[in-house]
């Protein structure tokens, strides 16, 4: 009697530790990268900076901002994230940072991909692997950086960015094929480069600048640094018209430039995907074989969805910024839509990531069925534990799937950029975006100049 008892308890234990091990995959397997920001990202809805950075310090498991983590997971996303959030706070030297520390690593993952990275993105899921960083976030590292370093005036911080900002467009044009329509950034490198007496180097970014879409802030200071006849035509139509400034420290004037971040980008969501309009999106790409057995699967009704990740609703709309200097009206125009970046990105890879999504449903359905096969006898002598032990490879696969949500949440739906003439002295700068009211004070000498960006990310 005891060792029937026994017998019958030792069953019990071998049903219950592999459904205990299926529950505790199935709760990590539903944690994606969107949960490890929401916190950060309630907060900044709120308003609440402060709280925003402490909740992604409890994620990388440091005390304070002031701390580094351990470049280890998805940590390098998570300082993307921080950094940005520490540049709507004025914390520039320390935005600067960060920004600078997680480019290095995610630039590194990205060059790092091989045949492991590919087998656990086709097995288990797409964020098996290293984070892949899309061309608009690369670029935005270094534009956001140069931003930082011309706040605290620092035009030899900007100039290394502005630098890596034009190795890191010629690397995507000559090996990914493409770049991404970041002009922003090119008026930023300008800007340096003009500030540092280098108008030339500063030219060349203006007229990239101009490739990317008009910017009429740009008329004065093009006109007053092209000697004779401008060798763009992209420069010569800008200026035709427009006649020469007085220099800056003569007239008694500085200049002010105002950039307004606001908003944020959609952030991926997962969902689940019917099978049936899974492979309708994938027609032309998915192979005969893959699928003619997601049909056979599906006509069994072993396979109804797919896990994918989409875009969620972006926040920030089209409205551009208010600009009030010393309790004056100023126009600003809209620099960069980063959410039209973050979306064309998006349908751009859609396609390669529901394949995967449905090549690993057939692997797993297939693998499950291979394993419930082979534990068929057990299944009739021992009860549940055969067709617990037959489901378990592909139950095991199916809560490992998780959609790959990762991506740089912080960022501004869209940015808007003021320049002005300014006399010398100390100005009022007051910007309303999202909702918020956010002021500054500047001063700035004759002849100088001073940067002034504002993130509403909300």
């Amino acid at each position: 009697m005891l060792s029937r008892r026994a017998s019958l308890w030792g069953r019990r234990r071998a049903v219950l530790a592999p459904l205990a091990l299926l529950l505790g995959l199935g709760q990590l397997a539903c944690s994606g990268h969107e949960d490890r920001v929401r916190t950060a990202l309630y907060a900044l809805d709120r308003g609440a900076r402060a709280e925003a950075v402490a909740a992604l310090n409890e994620e990388m498991e440091v005390d304070t901002a002031d701390e580094l983590p351990a470049l280890q997971g998805d940590n390098a996303l998570l300082l993307l994230d921080r950094g940005n959030v520490l540049l709507s706070m004025d914390r520039y030297k320390l935005s600067a940072r960060d920004l600078g520390t997680a480019d290095k690593s995610i630039d590194l993952l990205d060059l790092s991909r091989g045949a492991t990275d590919e087998l656990g993105k086709y097995l288990f899921s797409d964020d098996a692997g290293p984070y892949r960083a899309p061309a608009h976030e690369k670029l935005l590292i270094n534009t956001l950086n140069m931003m930082n370093y011309l706040a605290q005036r620092d035009l030899s911080g900007a100039r290394v960015e502005a630098r890596r900002l034009v190795v890191m467009q010629k690397y995507l044009r000559d090996h990914e094929g493409e770049t991404a329509l970041l002009g922003l950034g090119s008026y930023l490198a300008g800007f340096a480069f003009e500030k540092s007496g280098q108008p030339d180097e500063a030219l060349l970014h203006y007229d990239d600048a101009l490739r990317h879409g008009p910017y009429p802030s740009l008329r004065g200071p093009l006109r007053a640094l092209t000697r004779g006849e401008p060798r763009s035509p992209r420069i010569a139509a800008e200026i035709e018209g427009v006649e020469p400034p007085p220099p800056l420290a003569e007239a008694g004037e500085a200049e002010l430039v105002v950039v307004v971040g606001f908003g944020r980008v959609p952030q991926k969501v997962p969902q689940r995907l019917p099978i049936g309009l899974a492979l309708t999106l994938v027609a032309d790409d998915i192979s005969p074989t893959d699928r003619a057995r997601a049909d056979e699967l599906a006509a069994k009704g072993l396979v109804t969805w797919v896990n994918y990740p989409t875009l969620g609703r972006g926040k920030g709309g089209y409205t551009i910024p208010t600009l009030r200097i010393d309790g004056r009206s100023r126009p600003m125009e809209q620099a960069l839509d980063v959410e039209a970046q973050v979306r064309a990105a998006w349908k751009k890879s859609e396609g390669t990531i529901i394949l995967s999504a449905i090549t690993r449903t057939v692997a797993r359905i297939a693998a499950g069925e291979a394993a419930q096969g082979a534990t068929e006898a057990a299944a009739e002598d021992s009860g549940p534990l055969g067709l617990l032990v037959g489901l378990l490879t592909s139950a095991t696969l199916t809560v490992l799937d998780t959609p790959d949500t990762r991506g740089w949440s912080t960022l501004p739906a869209r940015v808007a950029i003021a320049r002005t003439r300014v006399r010398a002295g100390t100005h009022d700068i007051v910007v309303g975006a999202r909702g918020e009211v956010r002021r500054a004070r500047v001063s700035v000498a004759a002849g100088g100049w001073a940067l002034v960006p504002v993130m509403v990310l909300r």
